[in-house]
């Protein structure tokens, strides 16, 4: 008989309270949730922002000079003149507007077509 009740006292369940009282709460749920929830906001938002973004820096890197860039307001240009932090994009024929690089947002070389132009 003695066995049994030393088998049966170091079975017996941990008293209440604890870690594992806490995970199966309500606060461990919400826990769990919350856990769950940062996952997503890195995973599906955070992450692809900052490569988009190290993207860009590398698009607004290799402009030169003769490249036709898309601007951020639409209009399309021709490089003339890269300084600092500053374009100089010839929108129309002796029309020279001076941008920040920033707001550049697409980059097309010389010899690459606009997507819609199609010759038949």
């Amino acid at each position: 008989m003695n066995l049994t009740l030393a088998l049966i006292t170091a079975v017996a369940p941990a008293p209440a309270g604890g870690l594992m009282a806490f995970l199966a709460g309500p606060q461990g749920q919400l826990l769990f949730y919350g856990a769950i929830m940062v996952a997503f906001l890195y995973f599906m938002i955070l992450r692809p922002q900052a490569a988009r973004a190290k993207e860009h820096a590398a698009k607004i890197a290799s402009i030169k000079r003769g490249d036709q860039v898309v601007l951020s307001s639409g209009v399309i240009g021709k490089v003339t003149r890269i300084e600092d932090t500053e374009v100089s994009v010839e929108i129309s024929q002796n029309v020279i507007v001076k941008v920040v690089k920033n707001m550049v947002t697409e980059v097309r070389t010389k010899g690459e077509p606009a997507a819609n132009d199609a010759k038949s």
